[in-house]
Parts: C-alpha cells; sequence; structure tokens
C-alpha cells in the first residue's frame, strides 16, 4: 500500500492527538456537567471496549497517515477501566496509527485507594502520565463538592502516581463557598509541595443544569463575588510563579517542559479525534477541517457504533471564519500567544490593526519581538472580551 499523506493545514505541525471519553463515574459531583454517567449496576467493559476498537477504526479510515502525538483518556472516571481495558484501547489506536516515540499518554484518574492500586496495571499498558482529580485539600469541602475521597486518600494517590509515572498533574478547584485568599493560598502551597511538575486550577463555575446551580439559585450555595475572585486568581498566579509552577494557560502552570502536551495540542489548534460518548474531535478531510461530535448517552451510543461502525451524530465543515475565531479563543489562553500569520492563513484576512494597537495600548495584548501575540496578566482576567474585540 502507498502512504498516506495528509491534507494540508496552516495548523498541521500542531501535531494529531486522540481523546478517549470513558464517560462513566462512581457518583456524579454536584459542580460537573461533564458527559457523565453512574452505572450501579456494573459496565459491561469488553462490549464498550470492541465498540471502541470499532469507532477508533472507523476514525482512522476517516484521517489515515498521521502520526499520533498525544492520547489522553478522559471521563468520566477512566480509572475505573481494569488496566486490560486500557490496553486494549491503547493497542487499538496503535493498530490504527503510527505512534511517535515520545507520544504523551495520559489517563484522569480518581484518587482512591481502589484506583491507586492500579497504576502498575495502567504504566504495563502504556499509560505514561497520569492527571488526578484531587479538587480540594480540605476534606470539609471536598464532601461539599461531592468528592468519596478525604485528603489523606487523595495525597497516598500522589504518592502512589509519583512511584509509577515520572509525569503526573493533579486538579484543584478554587473560589470555593466561603474560602478567603488566605486559606487558598495555605492550600496551594501545600499542593505545590506535593506536584512535582504539573497543576491544573480551576474557578468553580456554577453551571446550568448541576445541583449546585439549584442551589445557588435558592441561595443556599454562595460563591465569592468578582472581588474575592479576582483575588484568589491573583493569589493562584503570584504563588505558583514564585514556587517555578508559572501558568502557561489561563488554568495550567506547570514547570518547564512538563507541559501536557496534549492540552497543549488543543490550544495549538492541532487535529485530534475524539472517540466515545460525547466526544468531539476536529480533523482535517479532504474538504477541509471538520468538527465531529459522538452519541452522548452511552448505551445509545454503543448501540449506534455495533450498527453502524461509529457514534458520530454530527459534523460540520468549519468555515474560514470558524477557524480563525477557533484558533483566536483557544491560543489566546497560552502564555506563548499566537502567531498573526497562521491566524491570517486560516481566516483568510489579517488581525485589524486598529483593533490590536488599541488592546495593546490599554495593557491587555503584548506583541512580542518574535512577532507572536499574546494576552498581557492584565487581560488573562477578562480573556472573553478581547477575544470577542479581536474576532470582530
Amino acid at each position: 500500500m502507498r502512504p498516506v499523506t495528509p491534507p494540508d493545514h496552516p495548523t498541521r505541525d500542531a501535531g494529531f492527538g486522540i481523546y478517549l471519553h470513558w464517560p462513566f463515574c462512581a457518583a456524579k459531583c454536584p459542580y460537573c456537567d461533564f458527559n457523565s454517567h453512574v452505572r450501579h449496576g456494573g459496565v459491561d467493559q469488553p462490549r464498550f471496549l470492541a465498540a471502541f476498537r470499532r469507532e477508533i477504526a472507523h476514525a482512522a479510515a476517516s484521517a489515515p497517515g498521521r502520526t499520533v502525538t498525544s492520547i489522553f483518556l478522559g471521563g468520566g472516571t477512566p480509572s475505573l477501566m481494569a488496566p486490560e481495558t486500557v490496553a486494549g484501547l491503547l493497542d487499538a489506536v496503535a493498530g490504527a496509527w503510527c505512534i511517535a516515540p515520545d507520544a504523551e499518554v495520559t489517563l484522569e484518574a480518581n484518587p482512591t485507594s481502589v484506583e491507586a492500586t492500579r497504576f502498575r496495571g495502567y504504566r504495563a499498558a502504556g499509560v505514561n502520565r497520569v492527571s488526578l482529580g484531587v479538587q480540594a485539600l480540605n476534606d470539609a469541602d471536598l464532601k461539599r463538592l461531592g468528592r468519596l475521597h478525604s485528603v489523606d486518600e487523595a495525597l497516598a494517590a500522589v504518592r502512589v502516581a509519583a512511584e509509577h509515572f515520572e509525569r503526573f498533574s493533579f486538579d484543584l478547584i478554587y473560589a470555593r463557598p466561603e474560602q478567603t485568599p488566605q486559606a487558598w493560598a495555605q492550600e496551594l502551597r501545600e499542593a505545590i509541595a506535593h506536584a512535582a511538575e504539573h497543576l491544573s486550577l480551576y474557578q468553580l463555575t456554577i453551571e446550568p443544569g448541576t445541583p449546585f446551580f439549584g442551589l445557588a439559585q435558592a441561595g443556599r450555595l454562595v460563591p465569592p463575588d468578582d472581588d474575592v475572585s479576582r483575588a484568589l486568581y491573583d493569589v493562584t498566579q503570584e504563588i505558583c510563579a514564585a514556587h517555578g509552577l508559572p501558568a502557561y494557560e489561563i488554568s495550567n502552570h506547570a514547570r518547564t517542559g512538563a507541559e501536557s502536551r496534549h492540552n497543549q495540542l488543543y490550544w495549538r489548534y492541532g487535529e485530534y479525534a475524539g472517540i466515545g460518548p460525547g466526544a468531539h474531535g476536529r480533523l482535517v478531510l479532504p474538504e477541509g477541517r471538520t468538527g465531529t461530535l459522538t452519541e452522548k448517552a452511552p448505551e445509545a451510543w454503543l448501540a449506534r457504533v455495533e450498527r453502524d461502525g461509529h457514534g458520530i451524530v454530527e459534523t460540520e465543515s468549519l468555515s474560514a471564519e470558524d477557524q480563525g475565531d477557533e484558533f483566536l479563543m483557544m491560543g489566546l489562553r497560552l502564555a506563548e500567544g499566537i502567531d498573526p500569520a497562521r491566524y491570517a492563513a486560516l481566516k483568510g484576512r489579517p488581525l485589524d490593526a486598529g483593533r490590536l494597537a488599541a488592546l495593546v495600548s490599554d495593557g491587555l495584548v503584548a506583541q512580542r519581538e518574535t512577532g507572536r501575540i499574546a494576552v498581557t496578566p492584565r487581560g488573562a482576567p477578562v480573556l472573553n472580551a478581547v477575544v470577542a474585540e479581536l474576532a470582530a
């Protein structure tokens, strides 16, 4: 067979990733609006694995000739999978595409003691990085957030991760109800003491349709006001930078060289296949860059894949306008910013010089000697407004 040459695209060198969505959780957290589901009767993992294999094969037929630079197993709770299931998923990806020798393979995990015992099996399966959903280093807040682990269990899982993986990260949620900047600073310093290279730090958002939204509407849950939220954000930036984990993206902090390569692929507008219930993808097809979305309900996705060979329910051919706007929205989240020439190649026209100059004058955007454009520390908290102004 002749080798397949992927279609050309202005972001071809950003990489090719695989996102595998395992949609099952032991419990649904009250703040979560992700596509996650609880199945008390258990999950037929061999049957779901067979469906994942079929959808992977379909994606490879649509986007052949790629070299996979990163794989991310997200959810849901992928650490509820047996190591054998994870091995089967990774074997299917390796059978469908060429895998780069230094490919990053990340698995999201909940830090319960039961799941931590599986880390050895995940490492043997080919996972080389884990991301732990710690969320808080305060037992009262963990309970409020609906988490099933304690602080002691979380830190024990972090230690186990460090034993089996050279690279690991964990998440924390801040701007929690009644949280003060002083308490958050103390918690953050404790987290950094346990984090080898990477932290993901997210402000709590109250999403419609979640239990937290109903509590907030009823006045029974009161998140910090805008001034306190801004103070919490500023504390986050200052403490992380002082400890050698500066923000390389709005919510992600890492030592130099330890950034999440898979997430960088998203923010740099690379190409990725979304596999599993409710997974999004962005593939460069002969007709152009195309968005894909699969069926969200796990059992409906399973039936669709078994019938059709894939679970895709929506495809969207992205216009030049769409691509430019997405590139801007994603790329300006990064501290490295964007290359305006790449934006122009996607959008079909350059950034508006007058709007850009005004944002630079206001101290919200910086133009670097390299020609790249980046949001400043002053502009980061109002990123959406900056993006809207530049995209207009």
